[in-house]
């Protein structure tokens, strides 16, 4: 806690921190999942293999998903506002940000794991669909995890 801030000014603060996340991942989650509501509708797309076709199912769930999750804790204010339901609400929002990054993870590695399978072939697929979801959680959860260790 902040020298001086009062519990009520903590979780306004928390509060305050995590819609400026949401704005960035709401916005980032519906860009994804727009664009691949658009892929069926592209010539190409029914050269598409059955399994290929199945990722993609799987990866417009995720993108769903995604934002659905990052949309949950704007719905849940908007439910509970004014009810004194602000530090449940924080405590909610921020599980729900957590797994919308999950998904959104998820999204990202399986997205460009698609990509390079209709353009390149599978093996390049594997690769730069591990790699990007390998990046993702050195970066999400490896290095905030190592900086939470490092002394200040």
């Amino acid at each position: 806690m902040a020298t001086g801030e009062t519990e009520d000014e903590r979780i306004a603060r928390n509060w305050d921190e995590i819609l400026q996340e949401l704005r960035v991942t709401q916005t980032g989650t519906q860009i994804l999942l727009g664009f691949l509501l658009t892929i069926p509708f592209q010539p190409a797309f029914t050269d598409l293999g059955p399994a290929q076709v199945g990722v993609y199912l799987t990866l417009v769930v995720t993108a769903a998903l995604a934002t659905i999750l990052a949309l949950s804790p704007v719905a849940l204010h908007r439910a509970l506002f004014r009810r004194g339901a602000k530090p449940e609400i924080v405590r909610a929002a921020h599980i729900l940000l957590r797994l919308a990054l999950a998904a959104i993870a998820l999204t990202l590695g399986g997205t460009v794991f698609l990509i390079f399978d209709v353009v390149v072939d599978h093996s390049a697929a594997l690769i730069a669909g591990g790699a990007t979801l390998a990046l993702t959680v050195a970066l999400w959860i490896v290095l905030p995890v190592a900086l939470r260790g490092s002394p200040e």
